[in-house]
């Protein structure tokens, strides 16, 4: 690519006052076949200049071209590591319309990956000046507020998705979300929807909204302890969705889901400003075909061998847009390298998300918090590592590691509440199954043991 000007910083040049002026991203690269080492800078300029000011070749630079204030507002990469083809890329502020997280990513991200010079390509991670945060209209509730109409102080909160993932009915599972609700003396929170149930000819919106709510309500009125039903709005229609979820708040619904890849960034923002009223519970089906990397991994800095952004930015992207809740993954689960988790918990929950060797830190500038949802292959053998790594704003959903329990459905909630008590006080699992041999936690450890299980 021909530059119109510079966009490589003298070694040692950091941006100034970075969280008032500059957007920042960091990149990892590996260059395409035939390109040779040496040319890294150069394909580093290329990414800056097609990502800001610049094009393939020098334009026109006379009169009312536009020239001299392109150069003025160009981006700069800094922090060039030619061993581990890493970069930075600073970004003025002023060359993104705030609030408008679809025309920023179409910058930083939306032409780099498809630049010939490069084989690979992954964003690991952004931040975000204050100006651009605080364009943003953040969680209605977050964390705080979720306690709060939830009426739960302290410690994680629980649901399970209905299995098998198609197949009952709204009947059926209106049964199964009085058994969740009910069992272990109440101390089960919620059900949550497959992504893939979203209104099918056997298990309507409409019908399992109506029939799943009236026993949330029964329940709460007569236990005073409340329920949450994580009811999927998802749909391709914005109407379709507003309606869905106007429909939840008729029954009295303090929750609504949606996959928040499949429909975009766009509709998760308009949901956020449209339907004040609900939180969000932020699924992320699909997020696979962003976010994977399929080469070596990233996170000791090794060979990328695709085209991807990291989780934690769609984390922070989630944030800003307005989600309550979003999956993070959990530790050692089937789909998550073991670090990630924690990043992405950071990133939701942190009021200044820390700095580090593969991450660019935040300041949320006092934007509300997220709730991390830990799922993935759970069981009760093995949450509590989930709520010793990533804290106890989290969300525990275990499906089959509820409904797959040898006793039963109602013995699978009593070891998940069972597991929760022993990781909020801090006991040693395996002490607490010696000294309780019938309960439904060692059945259940004994049928899964303590590790969450990895499905290849």
């Amino acid at each position: 690519m021909a530059v119109q000007f510079n966009y490589v910083a003298p070694k040692g040049w950091k941006p100034k006052n970075a969280d008032r002026d500059y957007l920042i991203t960091y990149l990892d690269i590996e260059l395409a076949d035939g390109i040779p080492e040496d040319k890294f800078e150069d394909a580093v300029a290329s990414c800056a200049a097609e990502s800001s000011t610049g094009t393939w070749t020098k334009v026109f630079s006379g009169k009312n071209s536009g020239v001299k204030l392109a150069d003025k507002l160009k981006a700069i990469a800094y922090d060039l590591d030619p061993k581990t083809k890493t970069f930075k890329i600073a970004y003025k502020r002023e060359i993104f319309e705030e609030g408008n997280m679809s025309g920023l990513l179409a910058g930083i991200a939306g032409n780099i990956d498809s630049m010939k010079m490069l084989k690979a390509f992954r964003l690991i991670d952004v931040r975000f000046p204050e100006s651009i945060v605080k364009s943003f209209p953040g969680p209605q509730f977050g964390i705080d507020g979720v306690r709060k109409f939830m009426q739960i102080e302290s410690g994680p909160l629980m649901c399970t998705v209905a299995k098998p993932k198609i197949g009952r009915t709204a009947k059926e599972q209106a049964a199964l979300a009085k058994i969740l609700f009910t069992a272990a003396k109440g101390e089960y929170q919620g059900i949550k929807d497959d992504e893939n149930l979203t209104s099918l000819y056997f298990n309507q919106f409409e019908n399992r909204c109506r029939r799943v709510h009236k026993v949330r309500r029964d329940i709460e009125r007569k236990t005073g302890k409340r329920k949450m039903f994580l009811c999927n709005t998802t749909h391709s229609d914005m109407d379709i969705m507003l309606e869905r979820a106007d429909m939840i708040k008729e029954q009295g619904g303090r929750w609504m889901m949606m996959d928040v890849v499949t429909t975009g960034f766009t509709a998760v923002q308009t949901v956020r400003n449209q339907n004040p009223g609900l939180a969000i519970h932020a699924h992320r089906a699909m997020h696979g075909l962003l976010d994977r990397e399929s080469g070596p991994g990233v996170y000791d800095k090794r060979e990328i061998m695709d085209f991807s952004m990291s989780m934690v930015v769609i984390a922070k992207i989630m944030r800003l847009l307005g989600v309550d809740s979003l999956h993070g993954g959990a530790p050692k689960t089937k789909m998550e390298n073991y670090n990630e988790p924690k990043l992405i918990q950071e990133a939701l929950q942190s009021a200044v998300t820390p700095q580090g060797p593969m991450t660019l830190g935040q300041n949320w500038f006092g934007m509300k918090g997220v709730w991390h949802t830990a799922s993935g292959g759970l069981h009760s053998g093995s949450i509590g590592e989930s709520i010793k790594k990533l804290g106890e704003d989290i969300i525990l959903q275990a499906g089959g590691g509820v409904l797959g329990h040898p006793w039963g459905i109602e013995a699978g909630v009593e070891a998940m509440v069972q597991a929760r008590d022993i990781a909020m006080k801090r006991l040693d699992i395996e002490v607490w199954i010696k000294n309780n041999p019938d309960s439904a936690l060692a059945k259940a450890s004994s049928h899964w043991g303590f590790g969450p299980k990895i499905v290849y």
